[in-house]
């Protein structure tokens, strides 16, 4: 179904990675601190730069710090007119990178238009950057843990709309911030703070579509995993509903629209990771517990990230109103969902690594799946032969010179510049929250088309 069109190593752990809205870019977040955007080629890139004339032979490059880039595939001309998402032909470019915060980086968020974007570390900062550049525009401290002069630890970091942010922390706050500068750097106090899991942390959250009757059309609610229960906090009202205990940790959560409606459906579910395997479906506006289940590891490894998969995938495998979702797992396995006909598609698993853990997964603007787990990220389109018949079978391996020693700045210069739906639930397990270690980089780039 997907075939690995680049591999990207990183200097370090990867903590957090973002999507851009609206364009082929990504940003990462490490356990070093460093922050790192990239931009993916695109159909008008390939024209623009006379990709024909320039990669006809083979070649190598590197990741480098500013405007570097890295051919996707260098031996390959470009066959007819397929797009980037679809041939994987181009060059995946760094447009900057800077080390951030001081301990790692543990959150990443878009605004809605993407121009800025927002990091969040253990150094007890969120800083607001242009995305663009880098440049550091404004910054937010993180209030202290209680018992203990240190910040408490970011978990999410969303933006709810152009003037509101929601931080989310290890200690289960909820802080919303007002975004509205009025020529000055965003303020450091919050304008309202929650506990919508009591103490437990908090491990995800997603807004709810703004209602019919929304004057401004951004949301003003959203569901929060964390700890075992789930949790819907409005922006005025506070929190307004919290499950039942599930007994077991959940981990991610993602948002599903345009299901078939029937019954007490509203075609709208909340489905949700745990820390057993299983995804659990939940109906939307009924919150006390769970409205069906889907097992994606009958090993018990941890549900860590969800996406939803663009339409035009799984051809031949959706009925009308069905959708198809992508699950990463603990052991690496990024797994995929059909949701309607509730069930895992065996035939569809992909790798994203084979000892780390999928942390980050979603899609850009051109319908390519990227990945993010370990000191990699993967870049991924669906499965095509290669002009002339051949499948995607073997690899570019190009050497990288070592990328870290222009990045270890400080910010002040970047500143300046259910099948199992009778099993009994299984004893609460306990997440493994960002405990990779910071390495230094050296792996191969590996490019397979």
């Amino acid at each position: 179904m997907f075939d690995t069109i680049c591999t990207l190593p990183l200097q370090s752990d990867l903590f957090a990675q973002v999507i851009h809205p609206t364009e082929p870019l990504f940003a990462v977040g490490l356990s070093s601190g460093h922050v790192q955007a990239y931009k993916l080629p695109s159909d008008t890139d390939l024209v623009d730069d006379g990709f024909e004339d320039s990669h006809e032979s083979a070649g190598s490059g590197n990741i480098t710090n500013g405007n570097g880039s890295v051919p996707v595939s260098s031996s390959l001309r470009r066959g007819s007119s397929a797009s980037a998402s679809e041939s994987g032909l181009g060059s995946v470019s760094t447009i900057w990178s800077t080390k951030r915060h001081k301990g790692s980086c543990r959150c990443l968020a878009f605004s809605h238009d993407g121009q800025i974007c927002y990091s969040a570390g253990t150094d007890g900062l969120v800083k607001s950057f242009m995305t663009e550049s880098g440049k550091v525009v404004g910054k937010i401290a993180i209030p202290q843990s209680k018992g203990g002069p240190a910040a408490d630890a970011p978990t999410v970091l969303h933006a709810l709309s152009p003037q509101t942010l929601l931080l989310a922390t290890d200690a289960g706050k909820l802080y919303l911030h007002d975004l509205r500068q009025d020529g000055k750097e965003v303020t450091s106090t919050a304008s309202q703070t929650w506990a919508p899991h009591g103490d437990e942390h908090i491990n995800a959250l997603v807004p709810l579509p703004a209602s019919e009757t929304s004057t401004s059309g951004f949301p003003k609610q959203w569901v929060s995993v964390g700890g075992t229960t789930l949790a819907v906090t409005d922006l005025r009202k506070g929190t307004i509903a919290t499950s039942e205990d599930q007994e077991i940790e959940l981990t991610s959560v993602t948002l599903l629209q345009g299901l078939k409606k029937g019954g007490t459906s509203v075609g709208e579910k909340i489905l949700v990771g745990q820390g057993d395997g299983v995804m659990s479906l939940w109906e939307k506006g009924v919150w006390d517990d769970l409205d069906d289940r889907v097992v994606l590891d009958r090993g018990g490894l941890s549900v860590e990230s969800l996406a939803e998969v663009p339409l035009g995938y799984g051809r031949g495998k959706l009925k009308m109103n069905e959708k198809l979702v992508a699950a990463g797992l603990e052991d690496g396995r990024v797994r995929f969902l059909r949701i309607g006909r509730n069930g895992v598609l065996n035939d569809m698993d992909a790798k994203h690594d084979e000892i780390d853990g999928v942390v980050a997964l979603g899609f850009d603007i051109e319908g390519r799946m990227i990945s993010g787990g370990g000191q990699i990220v993967k870049v991924w389109t669906e499965a095509k032969g290669l002009p002339g018949g051949g499948r995607a079978n073997h690899k570019h391996d190009m050497s990288s010179d070592d990328d870290d020693d222009d990045e270890d700045d400080e910010d002040s210069e970047m500143e300046a510049s259910s099948d199992e739906e009778g099993k009994a639930k299984s004893k609460r397990k306990k997440r493994k929250r960002n405990k990779g270690k910071d390495k230094a980089g050296g792996k191969a780039l590996d490019f397979s088309m």
